[in-house]
Order: structure tokens, then C-alpha cells, then sequence
């Protein structure tokens, strides 16, 4: 089996609601315009990354008829598949162990990550003992998961998530398996409030991407807006 296998979750406008703490404030648009911009640079660090470790970054899509058609079509694309997001997590993990020696799950809404961050989850799990690696969200959640063992799907579906205990409860749960190593904490955006201290998280970076660049551009014109879209 090849290396590390890194889903993105991803969601898509005009299939399924995005962002709908976002969209409350903002409208649909602007929340839609965010998930897009917010996804492209998250996968532009992975595949920056992807250039110097052994590891394939996918879209994990969330819709049956995303995956039968171009949308999300400049990565190889898995199914989520169906249920709760602890059920969706648990398949995309138990897809990407089948294929992978190891895997990542990543929201789509930390577009302040780094490829360095990404490269330390790869090489940590790049042995022979059982690992995982987790990052947790400023908010109580985490933003990256990975392992080099498979985590049963009731650990998954018995967190509850979006919860201020989301990261500890899921570390609970999934302790045995192995050891862990922690990243640094991120604050991922869920809603308007979130956009000062994304943003600059983004301004800080040493060295962005192009796609965290032109979404750092765009926030900085929703802010001053008061949270309108262009």
C-alpha cells in the first residue's frame, strides 16, 4: 500500500446547505463563495505538501451526484457516503486505510493550515506502531484527524460533535488505539466572528498560497463590508 491518503470534506453548493451558521448572517451566497475559496486553499497547502511527503490528497464529497460529476473533479474524489458526520468520518477513514498505510481527514474551513502542519501529521504516522495525530479547534472540535490503525466505527458515531467537548470526548474514546501526538490548535470558521482571527492566522503566513492569498483578499473585503459580500 502507498503512503498517507488526506480526504478534504467538502460539501456542494446547490446539493446540499453550506455553512448555515455562516449563511444566517452573511446569505447563501457569501457562505457558498466562503466554503469554495476556504476548500481551494486548504487543498492547495495539501497539495504543496503532497509534493515533498509520500501522500495523495482527495476531496471527500458529500453528495452521490457530485461524485458522477465534474464538480470537485481536480482531485480524485471519495464518497462520504451516508448518515451522521461521525458515520461519514468513519467510512472515509476505513476507505482510505484499505488503500493507504495511513490516513488524514481535514475540514475544509482552516484555511490558515500549513504544509508543515500536514508534514508532521505524515511523518508521525509514518511508522510501525500504532499512531494517530489530532489538531483541535479553537471552538472545542478538531480540524485534523489521522492514524496508522483503524478506529471502530462506534468510536466515531459516539461523540457528539460541533460541541465544545468534541476534541476530548473523540481523544477518550480512541486512547487505546495507539499514541497520539497533538498539533497546534486552529480556529476554523463557522461564522462571521470567526473571519478577524482566520484572517489573521492568513496574514501571518510565512509563505501562502496562492488560493490563501486571494481568499485573505476577499476576507479582508467581507470584514470591512460588515460582513456583505462583494
Amino acid at each position: 500500500m502507498s503512503g498517507t491518503g488526506l480526504a478534504i470534506f467538502v460539501k456542494t453548493p446547490s446539493l446540499s446547505p453550506v455553512k448555515t451558521r455562516l449563511s444566517e448572517r452573511m446569505g447563501q451566497r457569501c457562505a457558498e463563495t466562503f466554503h469554495l475559496a476556504s476548500a481551494e486553499a486548504v487543498a492547495s497547502v495539501a497539495v504543496q505538501a503532497q509534493a515533498d511527503v509520500d501522500m495523495t490528497v482527495y476531496w471527500a464529497v458529500a453528495e452521490p451526484e457530485a461524485m458522477r460529476s465534474e464538480v470537485w473533479s481536480d482531485l480524485p474524489k471519495l464518497a462520504q457516503g451516508p448518515g451522521s458526520l461521525g458515520s461519514r468520518m468513519a467510512a472515509v477513514h476505513r476507505r482510505l486505510l484499505e488503500i493507504h498505510r495511513a490516513e488524514i481527514l481535514i475540514g475544509a474551513d482552516a484555511p490558515q493550515v500549513t504544509a508543515d502542519r500536514l508534514m508532521r501529521a505524515v511523518h508521525w504516522l509514518d511508522a510501525a506502531e500504532p499512531r494517530l495525530v489530532i489538531g483541535r479547534a479553537r471552538d472545542g472540535g478538531f480540524w485534523i484527524f489521522g492514524s496508522n490503525v483503524f478506529v471502530p466505527d462506534s468510536t466515531w458515531t459516539g461523540v457528539c460533535y460541533s460541541a465544545p467537548d468534541t476534541a476530548r470526548d473523540f481523544i477518550d474514546a480512541a486512547r487505546r488505539y495507539g499514541t497520539w501526538l497533538e498539533l497546534d490548535p486552529l480556529d476554523d470558521v463557522d461564522t462571521f466572528d470567526d473571519f478577524a482571527p482566520a484572517l489573521h492566522a492568513i496574514e501571518g503566513l510565512s509563505q501562502p498560497t496562492d488560493a490563501q492569498r486571494r481568499l485573505g483578499r476577499w476576507m479582508t473585503e467581507v470584514i470591512q463590508r460588515e460582513g456583505r459580500c462583494p
